[in-house]
């Protein structure tokens, strides 16, 4: 006598139609499909292959500092428009289509709050604002939170996501990379520390500024990070580049990046840094390691 059995086989990512957007998220790493409120649960990190989805600037703040310790900075500038600058649409239109998207004015939230009781000043860039485009505003509010850090003593924070320069702004852009680099390296003479903090993407001019002035560059898993994009070296040296060219793990293996951070480790790999910078520990005498303090 014949038996049937049917193979039970699971479905593939591509298989699985009509996945609902509000309910599930597919992994660009691995294709895994993701209930979306689980992904949450586990910072955004794909629990299958380790894959970093893109956050917001709120939940970085939410991430790296204490709960209820962030007060924030410059919350009321706004860009002008210094060359009446129009593409597809004006400026002034594209600041407010994006201030509507993302619910604040610009591509950088500054403020200052405490890590492990630790008081630092930071600066999280938000890629969903005009690609988290360097404008005056963002140099400014950039500047400013620095300036704050060197007032009052704190480490200072970037969180770098960025396009580079915006070029609706033209010079007025440009002008943003010598700005922030002056307040930098007044921070550097007074001893203070500033740790970058690169993730996906982090290019053009903010990688030629301070994203690369850090005295420890920590980047997340797989960030794209560089100056021109691979298309163009490729084009200019007229050579095939390595795989993987301009990934964090290509720029620590090369040297631009001192260690790559797991973002479910990276407050306490920050606060460990931190600690050992200005030699500061706990009244218990007790060393945490980035393990420990989450």
């Amino acid at each position: 006598m014949a038996w049937f059995r049917k193979d039970k086989k699971p479905l593939k990512a591509e298989d699985r139609r009509d996945v609902p957007a509000d309910v599930f998220d597919k992994c660009e790493g691995c294709g895994e499909i993701l209930y979306r409120e689980k992904l949450a649960q586990n910072l955004n990190v794909c629990p299958n292959c380790g894959f970093h989805f893109r956050i917001t600037a709120d939940q970085y703040q939410e991430l790296l500092l204490d709960e209820g310790s962030f007060e924030e900075l410059d919350a009321h500038l706004r860009s002008g428009d210094p060359l009446g600058f129009v593409d597809l649409k004006a400026y002034p239109d594209r600041i407010a289509a994006a201030e509507k998207k993302v619910g604040r004015g610009e591509a950088v939230l500054t403020g200052t709050g405490t890590l492990h009781g630790i008081p630092v000043a930071v600066a999280i860039m938000d890629f969903r604002f005009i690609g988290g485009s360097m404008g005056s505003v963002v140099g400014e509010k950039i500047a400013r939170a620095g300036r704050a850090a060197l007032e009052e003593k704190r480490p200072f924070l970037v969180v770098s996501a960025s396009g580079g320069a915006r070029m609706m702004e033209g010079i007025y852009s440009l002008m943003q990379m010598a700005k922030t680099a002056s307040v930098l390296a007044r921070l550097h003479e007074a001893g203070i520390p500033f740790v970058s903090i690169l993730t996906d993407p982090t290019t053009g001019g903010v990688t030629a500024s301070y994203a690369m002035l850090g005295d420890v560059h920590l980047a997340e898993p797989g960030s794209l990070i560089g100056f021109a994009g691979p298309r163009v070296i490729e084009e200019t040296i007229k050579q095939e580049l390595p795989r993987d060219f301009q990934r964090a793990e290509f720029l620590m293996e090369h040297g631009m990046v001192d260690r790559i951070v797991d973002r479910r480790r990276l407050k306490g790999t920050i606060a460990l840094l931190l600690r050992h910078m200005r030699d500061e520990w706990p009244d218990d005498g007790s060393r945490p390691t980035a393990d420990a303090t989450g």
